[in-house]
């Protein structure tokens, strides 16, 4: 880190995806700014800013840096409220993070246009005061240890973030099973233990089919392996999030009072966990965003009634691409939401299929609606072909400047490109060599497993 800074000081050129502009600032009563450009297109690119308060509290801030190519304007951003005036930007405080203590930072970020070089913004300050000069890397907590679940407690929702016990927003990182009728030798001692402690993963998303040989031919059954999964994800500190697994038919509303009868059984039995999360319908399609809406608002009071501090996620429409592939975007949420409090909404991708405009309205939509992507894949919208491994850390490096958890399809070993596994794996014992990986698999554990760093004050 510290020779990138100081290459951007003496103008020096960096290629990749990520750029640090410019050094974290000392000043005896000031701040740091560290500019990251995330992803880069023609005639585009997304950008994050971490601010970082050095002098003494502040109960409301604005951000200034000034653009140097007059090209290079800020389309729309999230985490603050955003204005430019020819060259010059500021960002503003919004209500989660107005205060700034000392020691502090918010993390910013904005999808850009430009013409010509994409020059790095300068003269970065907070209140007028000049983040200016070090090298040094601002104090931080030390990072939390523990168990995911142990650390972070029970989650709920606090503006547009999944945050935890202590009130701090965090970004949960983990695997999807495929068909839990299909692939249940996949979810087992051997495979979890190593989705835990080997790929440190934060939560195992739990995919009940209710068609295709799924929940509606065995109520009872699928429910018992359902919670079965739950109980193993908990034994291992990760979170669990159950999946309604609807795809044919679109309609959720086809499958309402299956889903009543499942939720009110699963919340029920379930209420007194701190690693449960509730995903009501997978991905609704053919379907307007109104009847997705009046089959949330008729489901989550079932969960309620049982379990009344759970987060949910609601599916949305375009299988779950807020409207994008219906030819729609978020707004239709954003005017007319879920009436219901500590909700998500849910957005899929699939990395080959689903580039820039997808990741527009993820950046636009994460500045008003708290989203979370319970599924995406490395490759085509099938589920098969080919990695698109820079489509793929795109959307990841997205991800994690907006704190926007996620679960991968697929923690299996099905003969499709997004599978972790090698066909086979999952008759065997080996689960955390890289033998039995596949490029998707190699490519979510290397992520997957970094760090957390979870926040607790």
């Amino acid at each position: 880190m510290k020779r990138l800074l100081a290459l951007l000081a003496t103008g020096a050129s960096v290629v990749g995806l990520t750029v640090l502009a410019g050094p974290p600032a000392r000043a005896a009563a000031g701040c740091t700014a560290e500019y990251t450009i995330t992803s880069q297109w023609a005639g585009g690119f997304q950008a994050g800013v971490k601010v970082t308060n050095l002098g003494d509290p502040v109960s409301d801030w604005t951000l200034g840096f000034a653009m140097p190519d007059a090209g290079q304007k800020v389309v729309q951003g999230w985490n603050a409220t955003w204005s430019q005036s020819g060259s010059t930007v500021t960002a503003g405080g919004v209500d989660w993070n107005r205060t700034l203590a000392t020691g502090a930072s918010a993390d910013l970020g904005f999808v850009g246009s430009f013409m010509g070089s994409n020059p790095v913004p300068t003269s970065f300050s907070l209140n007028g005061v000049a983040c200016t000069g070090s090298v040094t890397d601002p104090p931080t907590d030390p990072p939390a240890t523990g168990a995911p679940t142990d650390v972070n407690g029970q989650l709920h929702v606090c503006g547009v973030h999944l945050c935890n016990q202590y009130d701090r927003p965090i970004q949960l990182r983990g695997m999807s099973t495929h068909g839990i009728q299909w692939f249940g030798a996949c979810y087992g001692d051997a495979s979890l233990d190593a989705l835990a402690d080997d790929w440190k993963s934060d939560l195992l998303r739990v995919a009940m089919y209710v068609q295709e040989d799924g929940y509606e031919t065995d109520p009872d059954g699928f429910t018992r392996q359902v919670n079965r999964l739950v109980d193993m994800a908990e034994a291992r500190g990760m979170y669990a999030l159950i999946d309604f697994h609807t795809l044919t038919p679109g309609d959720p509303n086809y499958n309402l009072d299956r889903a009543k009868t499942f939720f009110s059984s699963v919340a029920a039995r379930n209420a007194n966990k701190k690693n449960v999360i509730y995903e009501i319908a997978n991905e609704p399609n053919g379907v307007s965003w109104a009847a997705v809406k009046n089959y949330a608002e008729q489901v989550i009071p079932v969960i309620r009634a049982a379990d009344p501090d759970a987060v949910v996620i609601v599916g949305t429409r375009g299988w779950s691409s807020l409207g994008v592939s219906d030819g729609a975007n978020e707004s239709e949420v954003v005017n007319n939401p879920v009436n219901a409090t500590n909700i998500m909404y849910a957005f899929h991708f699939y990395a080959a299929s689903h580039k820039d405009n997808y990741r527009a309205t993820v950046s636009r939509a994460a500045s008003q609606l708290p989203l979370f992507v319970s599924e995406f894949g490395t490759v085509s919208a099938t589920g098969g072909g080919a990695v698109d491994r820079a489509s793929s850390i795109a959307w990841l490096d997205l991800l994690d400047q907006l704190k926007i958890s996620y679960a991968n399809w697929t923690f299996s070993d099905a003969d499709e490109g997004s599978a972790a596994f090698k066909p086979g794996t999952c008759n065997g014992t080996d689960f955390s060599s890289s033998a039995v990986l596949t490029e998707s698999g190699a490519l979510l554990k290397s992520r997957i497993s970094t760090a957390d760093n979870f926040p607790t004050s």
